[in-house]
């Protein structure tokens, strides 16, 4: 007989969403130690899953995060999970997969009897609507930029190619952009240099005569959705994609801006700080 609660696998067997738990003494609570990937589906078929778990492997290889389960066996249980929630959706339903694997307990605690000892690999699936509700709109009207003090944390300090959990800047940056006056404000990050960084979980990028600029690689979570317009969408429609240091000053001057992530795909940005980007509509490249 199918539940009506959603299941997640957790550490080699499916179970209640509502019991899928980890330890007060795991190191993702204590340190955010945690590395993660979130996907979606089209029509219900998963988007570059395996991009997805190729990003997650390369996280937890260098932050020396031990893991039995091999890329293949990982992509099944993601199935797995899918397959088990299936029912649960309506027809018109995309999934959201949240795939989260923790260092486990830290060793002063490993001695407690009844609780999980190593890696924690956990599956979620959930609708991705609850992640893309009341965004439509944006599609049409664009969103509004806001830099603020916030800056995105540089490579020497940590890796932010790791899609990892210990996020309280982006929070951080949230938090501030939700305190500006206006509708659908967005967060922009600067690197340390002042140069554009990216989103609170977008990479961004800006159109000039017809090419397409996005920031350098180096201090960014360099996103599956940004990888397919540089390697795949913007060469099929013959437009050059080039990295370069890119300044608040040289937004201003764009013709047009978008944001790329993988639930919302691609979203227009019409201003920065309050002035608008073009012509303040999202723009054809767009």
């Amino acid at each position: 007989m199918k539940t009506k609660i959603r299941q997640v696998w957790m550490n080699g067997k499916i179970v209640d969403e509502t019991e899928a738990k980890i330890s007060v003494y795991d190191s993702a609570l204590m340190y955010g130690d945690m590395v993660f990937e979130m996907t979606r589906s089209f029509a219900g078929e998963q988007f570059k899953l395996r991009e997805h778990i190729d990003r997650l492997y390369d996280g937890l290889k260098i932050l020396r995060i031990p893991l039995q389960m091999t890329k293949d066996e990982m992509e099944q249980r993601c199935y797995e999970t899918i397959e088990a929630n299936k029912h649960l959706f309506n027809d018109d339903d995309e999934h959201r997969l949240m795939i989260d694997v923790s260092r486990g307990l830290l060793g002063i605690y490993e001695r407690i009897d009844g609780l999980h000892k190593g890696t924690n690999v956990i599956i979620a699936d959930f609708p991705l609507k609850w992640t893309v509700q009341n965004c439509s709109h944006l599609y049409d009207t664009g969103i509004n930029l806001h830099i603020t003090s916030q800056r995105a944390i540089p490579s020497q300090l940590m890796e932010p190619k790791i899609k990892n959990r210990s996020r309280l800047f982006y929070l951080m940056a949230n938090i501030e952009a939700s305190m500006v006056k206006g509708e659908d404000v967005w967060a922009l990050l600067l690197d340390v240099n002042g140069y554009i960084a990216e989103g609170t979980g977008s990479n961004f990028f800006m159109v000039k005569n017809d090419k397409i600029y996005t920031p350098k690689g180096k201090d960014i979570l360099r996103g599956i959705t940004m990888e397919t317009i540089v390697t795949d969408i913007a060469p099929s429609l013959g437009i050059e994609v080039i990295e370069k240091d890119i300044e608040p000053f040289d937004v201003y001057e764009a013709d047009e801006c978008f944001i790329t992530s993988t639930p919302f795909c691609v979203l227009p940005c019409v201003s920065l700080n309050k002035l608008k980007i073009g012509n303040g509509k999202p723009g054809k490249i767009t």
